[in-house]
């Protein structure tokens, strides 16, 4: 079964917006897991412009399902995490001031640096998740490294979907066969969305989970979380 992780992000950014508690973050994890998620995910950067670090520290004690945190691995973060004891992980090479995260990593190139954090976060028990594009050698280098899993960015299968499902999808599959060939879980997630979800969950069963934020808030607005929840759940069985 593909679990469906919902990434929280964006509602402490409408909560930052206003100041307050309103929304109320830990409300709203705690409703996604009661109407089904089975997986939260936050990704707290620097500048704390959506999920803070309290946050992160006030979630952990709350929640029942899997809690992933996602991030670039500064030293702030690599403490957060350690401290926290997440369920799993998640490394993305984001810059400081990026916006969203839209490139996969250089794992040949930093294969040392990963390798040490692998090391550092398996040692503490947590599983371990290296976000990456749908090349080889990329994937390769992640299990070299020693990650449990890799998350495949797919805002390149969200862009092309629309226009050939076939074509978009393609690349995906066969990544997701080297991951499993290299003993790998997966997971992957950005921009995937009720439009294109279930086509590339059909495509690739096996997936471990999707991480799903921007869209499955925006379809909120519209569904109720309730419902939003349900029909993604859907997508994956």
């Amino acid at each position: 079964m593909t679990k469906l992780s919902v990434n929280i992000n964006k509602v402490a950014t409408l909560r930052n917006a206003r100041g307050g508690n309103n929304p109320d973050v830990e409300k709203v994890a705690l409703d996604c897991e009661r109407f089904g998620a089975e997986g939260i995910t936050v990704h707290p950067r620097p500048d704390e412009r959506h999920i803070r670090y309290a946050d992160v520290y006030a979630l952990r004690p709350l929640l029942k399902t899997e809690f992933n945190i996602e991030g670039y691995p500064s030293k702030e973060f690599i403490d957060l995490v350690l401290k926290v004891k997440p369920h799993q992980v998640t490394l993305v090479p984001d810059a400081p001031d990026q916006i969203t995260s839209n490139a996969g990593w250089d794992t040949k190139t930093n294969q040392s640096f990963l390798a040490d954090l692998m090391e550092t976060f398996g040692n503490a028990g947590i599983r371990t998740s290296i976000f990456v594009g749908t090349d080889a050698e990329m994937i390769e280098y992640a299990a070299k490294a020693g990650a449990d899993r890799v998350e495949l960015y797919t805002e390149p299968y969200a862009s092309l979907y629309l226009e050939s499902p076939e074509a978009a999808v393609a690349p995906f599959v066969e990544a997701a066969k080297i991951t499993r060939s290299l003993g790998m879980g997966l997971n992957a997630g950005h921009d995937l969305s009720l439009v294109n979800l279930r086509y590339f969950h059909e495509s690739i069963p096996w997936l471990d989970e999707v991480s799903i934020g921007h869209a499955l808030i925006c379809d909120a607005l519209y569904l109720g979380l309730e419902k939003t929840i349900k029909e993604y759940k859907t997508c994956l069985h």
